[in-house]
């Protein structure tokens, strides 16, 4: 092979349509309809063959066609319209900048492994990179000031292919990145900027590329440059392909090279958010930067802590990433001499040692000043999983807040609702979507006029399944009966249902087929039949998920099954974005409590199309008995088996009894029952389960007070951090001396609801000052061994007995109910960002 440059060659676009290209490369067209409009009409047959793709289009579109709308009137129309929005988006006015004038310019650096914009731009895999991409495209549209980091995957993530057998072949086609809607960055001499990652031995050579998503630019790291060797070139190659230390590789990437990316951009992130693990080295770039200009590095840390913000997506300790310590020595024993720090100290920063595992959810939430879980729930199973890492602190205390995931509405709302819905109540941009009054407004619509539409967004999806299969089956040579029938498949008076996700085992694709001979009479009940569609990729080292896909297309060429059950290959967002809006029912089956939180059923609620799930994700905190089904128990099981079978059990009961019953019941001809659960799905899930809402909490909640505590934090030459790094090296130092001596209360045989509870404690605390603790009496509900529920009341110093010994008293005032009770003792300081910013907790012993 030899080396050769590569260049991009497009046909001239004529003045009257010039700046198609840029709009060309900027994702706004993603969720801007009249935008795509504009290629569309140019060609149409040339639009869907390249995937939807402008760039790729405009390099293969003649001449002439340009030529032609640049000449047409009607069109030339559309496009000034377009471009007056397009430049009305991007001068503002900003949500951000008028909400917080004081902020403009502070930059969110949000690091992810992968981001989900657009079919054109594959470089995602399922739910966090598509939640990603919407983050990225709320940030644009409330103006934050907002700058992504990733990856750029030379194969993406796979395409999946099913056989004549039902086994996924994955593969991995190469992406031309020129064809794709991004563009590589260059230096000030217009040369291709370039970023060195150390490596064991040599220097790994980053390019970068830019995405323009509105307002917000994403930086997507590429190793494949000719200054590297064939193996570091493929280092970029596949999403979460390799064995373990190619993901190593990768991780280092993103969190080191990301850092030195925007560094050499010139772009000084207030806020760094890692979004899962997978980027948590960045914290180690950041300590090492400090370090090497004259920063201590317990300093170091506390200045690095204050403005990093950790997003977890995952409920199983299987998948966080870890690394085998040695492989972490290989890769970052240089860093060691760099921080002035050994290799125990080095290790603490993320090491598991109950596994001996560097774990990069350990690194990433003891370097952040707020960790979040993406649902309510999430909150509550990442507590429990993280609580072994604070010690003697109730669960619900852990510090770890959550914020539900949401979508980004424009993207995933099909244009015929919008229309509707504009039609109605005028829902246009001006409308804030986070609002429930705007969305109440459904009820304005005519149910004949809903339903109209979701039929017509049926029949377009029925239409695109056949096509698929009909190209599956012909592909894998399919006799010619098979694929004529295939064009038949589904039909728009049959209740469908969808099931579309990552083949991951704990999302039971499979659940309803534990009892094959009563989904078959579900299915073929000639007076109310139903159809189910799958669809969604396994793992390529997923073994167990690959079984379970082959499993239902085993059952789908049952002759019970056969044009009942469909099977799609190749999910991907177009798929998704065809199924979510057209089927009836989204059925979601996860085993409780695994799925962090899951976004697609919330896509498909805002399209009014009916949600059935377990009680997990975000569907606890919207589910309200009218909006939907929800199917299982909110209780915790011993094993697996045990909620399988109770689950399915429910799964059908509330299919046979409920849903089919509700879809079929029609008055003149139309289901309004089902209607009236439609609009009750729009109005309760689109105003709260979208991503303008949550990009609101994260500003609010985590970007703003982590943005103020960071400059307050490197002020004067770090004097804060400093001072923080002292006064938590001086309490672990003296913790020990800590201790309750005693505890007097005032309790009576007859207690009353209010009534006042006087406790004293004698408290011990050595060197350390009153007024760096916290003593206060615990209480809550009394559950075995443990308090729920738990509250707090302040004890306040009250005398001073003498070598180091203090007594506190104060009360509480009781709340109705079983009662358990304590003191405690815990650091304290106006410098602290949260109760438990270092969790050290002596309790009263044997109280």
């Amino acid at each position: 092979m030899f080396p050769f440059q590569v260049i991009s060659v497009t046909p001239k676009l004529p003045e009257a349509v010039g700046r198609l290209r840029e709009l060309a490369y900027n994702l706004w067209f993603s969720w801007d309809p009249r935008a795509r409009e504009l290629f569309r009409k140019i060609n149409g047959d040339l639009y869907e063959e390249v995937g939807q793709n402008p760039v790729k289009f405009l390099m293969r579109v003649h001449e002439d066609d340009l030529e032609a709308v640049g000449q047409n009137e009607e069109y030339l129309k559309l496009y000034r319209n377009v471009f007056e929005r397009f430049d009305a988006y991007l001068n503002g006015p900003f949500w951000f900048t008028n909400r917080f004038p004081d902020h403009a310019g502070h930059t969110v650096a949000y690091f992810s492994a992968e981001f989900g914009l657009h079919e054109s731009h594959p470089i995602y895999s399922g739910g966090l990179g598509l939640l990603a991409g919407d983050h990225c495209k709320a940030a644009s549209d409330l103006g934050l000031p907002f700058v992504g980091v990733g990856i750029l995957y030379r194969h993406g993530y796979f395409t999946q292919k099913i056989n004549r057998e039902g086994w996924q072949e994955a593969d991995y086609p190469e992406l031309n990145f020129f064809e794709l809607p991004m563009a590589q960055v260059t230096n000030e001499d217009g040369g291709q900027l370039t970023v060195p990652v150390d490596f064991p031995g040599r220097k790994v050579y980053l390019q970068v590329w830019r995405v323009a998503v509105g307002r917000v630019n994403i930086y997507l790291l590429d190793a494949d440059h000719p200054r590297n060797s064939r193996e570091d070139r493929r280092l970029t190659g596949q999403l979460y392909g390799g064995d373990r230390e190619y993901r190593l590789a990768q991780e280092i990437i993103l969190g080191v090279g990301g850092v030195r990316a925007l560094r050499a951009l010139g772009i000084q992130p207030y806020v760094w958010h890692i979004n899962e693990g997978h980027a948590a080295f960045m914290i180690v770039e950041r300590l090492r930067e400090l370090v090497q200009s004259g920063v201590l590095y317990n300093v170091a840390r506390e200045a690095v802590r204050a403005n990093t913000i950790f997003t977890t997506h995952t409920a199983v300790p299987a998948g966080h990433d870890v690394f085998p310590p040695d492989k972490v020595d290989e890769y970052f024993s240089p860093f060691y001499r760099q921080l002035g720090i050994d290799r125990p100290a080095f290790m603490d920063l993320g090491l598991d040692r109950e596994h001996n595992l560097f774990n990069m959810t350990l690194l990433a939430n003891r370097y952040a000043c707020r960790t979040n879980g993406v649902s309510r729930l999430h909150g509550k199973v990442t507590r429990e999983m993280l609580k072994q890492y604070y010690p003697g602190l109730p669960v619900e205390e852990v510090p770890i807040t959550h914020i539900t995931n949401g979508v980004h509405t424009y993207t995933w709302l099909a244009q015929e609702l919008k229309d509707l819905f504009f039609k109605y109540f005028a829902l246009d941009r001006q409308d804030p979507l986070n609002e429930r009054e705007t969305w109440a407004r459904v009820d304005l619509i005519p149910d004949d006029k809903l339903w109209t539409a979701h039929q017509f967004l049926k029949d377009r999806m029925i239409q695109f399944a056949r096509t698929c299969l009909v190209k599956q089956r012909l592909r894998n040579q399919a006799p010619a009966e098979r694929v004529a029938e295939a064009a038949d498949y589904l039909h728009r008076d049959c209740l469908t249902i969808g099931f579309a996700r990552r083949f991951a085992t704990y999302k039971r694709a499979a659940l309803l087929f534990r009892e094959p001979e009563r989904l078959a009479r579900l299915l073929n009940d000639p007076e109310r039949p139903v159809r189910l569609i799958f669809a969604g990729k396994a793992h390529p080292a997923d073994v167990q998920g690959q079984e379970l896909l082959r499993q239902i297309f085993s059952y789908a060429a049952r002759d019970e099954f056969r044009g009942r059950v469909i099977v799609l290959e190749n999910y991907d967002i177009n798929m998704a974005r065809r199924l979510l809006q057209g089927v009836d029912v989204w059925l979601n089956s996860p085993r409780r409590p695994m799925e962090a939180s899951g976004t697609s059923g919330q896509k498909a609620a805002i399209n009014g199309v009916i949600n059935l799930s377990t009680l997990d994700g975000w569907w606890p905190e919207a589910y309200n008995g009218k909006n939907g089904y929800a199917f299982g128990y909110e209780r915790w099981y011993a094993d697996e088996e045990s909620q399988d079978r109770d689950d399915c059990f429910s799964l059908f009961s509330v299919l046979e009894d409920e849903v089919v019953p509700a879809y079929y019941n029609k008055e003149n001809d139309l289901p309004r029952q089902w209607i009236g659960r439609m609009k009750e799905s729009i109005k309760t899930v689109a105003p709260v389960y979208n991503t303008w809402r949550m990009v609101g909490d994260y500003t609010e909640h985590l970007y703003l007070p982590a943005i103020r505590r960071g400059i307050c934090f490197a002020g004067e030459n770090y004097a804060v951090a400093e001072r923080v790094s002292r006064f938590k090296h001086f309490l672990q130092e003296n913790w020990h001396q800590v201790a309750i001596r005693s505890v007097e209360t005032s309790v009576r045989s007859e207690l009353n609801v209010g009534d006042r509870l006087a406790i004293k404690a004698a408290v011990c605390l050595g060197p350390i000052r009153p007024g760096d603790v916290a003593v206060e009496a615990v209480y809550g509900d009394a559950k075995g061994q443990s308090l729920r529920n738990v509250a707090t009341a302040p004890l306040l110093q009250e005398s001073e007995e003498g070598a180091g010994l203090f007594r506190f008293v104060g009360h509480l005032i009781l709340p109705q109910g079983v009662l358990g009770y304590t003191v405690r003792v815990r650091p304290k300081s106006p410098d602290f960002d949260q109760p438990f910013d270092l969790p050290l907790v002596t309790w009263s012993p044997g109280f």
